[in-house]
């Protein structure tokens, strides 16, 4: 219900922009991907807010989409867009939809950790299954934009913009209704403290003591005893070498030993080693969490090239005309189709025959998600190449997408929140989040250099009004030659 109504207003916010709003094909896909970067990129608040585990974002939905019902009628589908609009429509437009940024962004992050939180790690069955459950989970979130994509997205691609809208709105009504009755039953942890502040606890207390001497034994090194090996309960984290620098933060001076009581510290002068150690767990994430990022670009494209791409093909069967918006669906159900694949048949036959209970580790998947990947690039840009082709012929990348995401998103899921400490796990939620984000926002960065160099001398450039006029080919190809290089660096950071 949640992604209903998150996808209900994404999904065609591209044909949004440019029916209602009149923009161009290369600056509305600029701003929809700044504005699912955004969406992502609140993960991050979302994640140092968390641990309450209350989806306070559907208390947004509630009066978001309010906002874009003001729209006026009788405009806005294919053979009438509409005309200019106010300075005031035009700022309620944009707090709307940065409105829905905030709102999902606040429980992304959150969604997936609470959920693995349910299941208990010290259980041999319940512990499988908390593996299971991100391919679900993943699974469960592709469904409930099927619905967006198809029936919202018809009557949206029709002209019919605040039907869709109050549609997205009673589905998070319903969500937030459902959520609060399942609330008694839930498994509920305490929170951990934010987890930015105690990332910033250790580097500002290691910058502190830039000019103190380190023992080469680290016998300086600061901890507590027994169960408390912090103040939360988290595991107790044994020193590792690496970051060195970062070691400064838990060495304890005569002085901070002299003024000690009971164990009290400030943790901005002095960190015990296991939040150290919690500090370099993370920075050893970001070489993986940084190659998956162009694999985001990729992604991005489905939510806005992918789109126009089609707007310019034959869409129509007889008299039909085919949403636009619904060709997403052949995504979602190459989704629900590999999860299967992969969980019942690729995943138990990589296991048997490499006599490893969990098959394909985290790393290996989100390899192959990044081959896949250049694969649905290959395939767009080939069917880019011809013209007047039917809508159907992008089926194939839309698939291949799909594929991809099962392989990168639950390998991602589970890499993170497995190797995320104790006291920053909604922190590795939030580095998934945020690789979307900034997917989104490299992708408009790179349109906007590639018109820049590629529009010039009275051409049209890669990516223009008129995409008959353009070489968008060109720039699927470019997408081909950038994730190669990334997937060859992926695999230097992996081994």
């Amino acid at each position: 219900m949640a992604t209903l109504a998150f996808f209900g207003v994404g999904v065609n916010l591209v044909l949004f922009l440019t029916r209602v709003l009149g923009q161009d094909n290369a600056e509305a896909a600029n701003d929809g991907s700044k504005w699912t970067g955004t969406v992502y990129l609140f993960s991050l608040l979302g994640a140092f807010l968390s641990d309450s585990y209350w989806g306070r974002a559907w208390y947004h939905y509630l009066y978001q989409q309010a906002f874009f019902s003001l729209k006026l009628k009788g405009c806005s589908d294919e053979q009438s867009p509409c005309g200019s609009h106010s300075a005031f429509q035009l700022a309620f437009f944009n707090l709307s939809i940065y409105l829905i940024a905030l709102g999902n962004g606040g429980y992304q992050p959150n969604i997936a950790t609470f959920g693995a939180d349910q299941f208990d790690e010290e259980d041999p069955i319940e512990g499988y299954s908390k593996i299971a459950f991100f391919s679900y989970f993943y699974l469960a979130l592709n469904l409930g934009s099927l619905f967006s994509n198809t029936i919202l997205g018809y009557f949206e691609n029709e002209g019919m913009w605040a039907l869709g809208f109050w549609a997205s709105t009673g589905s998070s009504i319903l969500a937030l209704v459902l959520f609060l009755y399942g609330t008694p039953r839930y498994r509920h942890f305490e929170p951990k403290g934010n987890p930015l502040s105690r990332f910033c606890q250790v580097l500002v207390a290691a910058t502190k003591k830039l000019k103190v001497k380190m023992m080469p034994s680290g016998e300086d090194f600061f901890e507590l005893e027994g169960k408390k090996c912090s103040k939360n309960g988290d595991k107790k984290i044994l020193h590792t070498q690496g970051f060195k620098f970062l070691d400064r933060a838990a060495i304890i001076t005569q002085k901070e030993f002299n003024h000690m009581d009971n164990d009290t510290h400030n943790p901005w002068h002095l960190c015990i080693v296991t939040q150290v150690e919690e500090v370099k767990c993370i920075l050893r994430l970001l070489p993986i969490w940084l190659c998956t990022i162009l694999y985001l670009v990729v992604f991005t494209q489905m939510g806005s090239l992918f789109v126009e791409q089609g707007a310019a093909m034959k869409t129509t069967i007889s008299s039909f005309h085919i949403p636009l918006a619904s060709m997403s669906s052949f995504d979602i159900l190459s989704v629900a189709t590999f999860i299967f694949i992969y969980m019942r048949v690729l995943d138990p036959l990589v296991a048997l025959r490499m006599n490893n209970a969990k098959g394909l580790t985290e790393l290996q998947r989100m390899g192959i998600a990044l081959f896949i990947a250049i694969l649905a690039m290959v395939t767009a840009g080939v069917v880019e190449c011809f013209n007047s082709l039917s809508i159907f012929w992008q089926i194939p990348q839309y698939v291949l997408i799909g594929a991809s995401e099962v392989f990168m998103y639950v390998g991602q899921l589970e890499f993170f929140n497995g190797q995320a400490p104790d006291g920053l796990k909604s922190f590795g939620s939030a580095l998934c989040m945020t690789s979307i984000s900034l997917g989104n926002y490299v992708s408009s960065l790179l349109v906007t250099i590639v018109m820049r160099f590629s529009a010039k001398d009275n051409m049209p450039g890669w990516i223009p009004s008129n995409f008959n006029k353009g070489h968008l080919d060109l720039f699927y190809f470019l997408l081909v030659a950038l994730t190669t290089a990334d997937l060859m660096v992926y695999i230097a950071c992996a081994k």
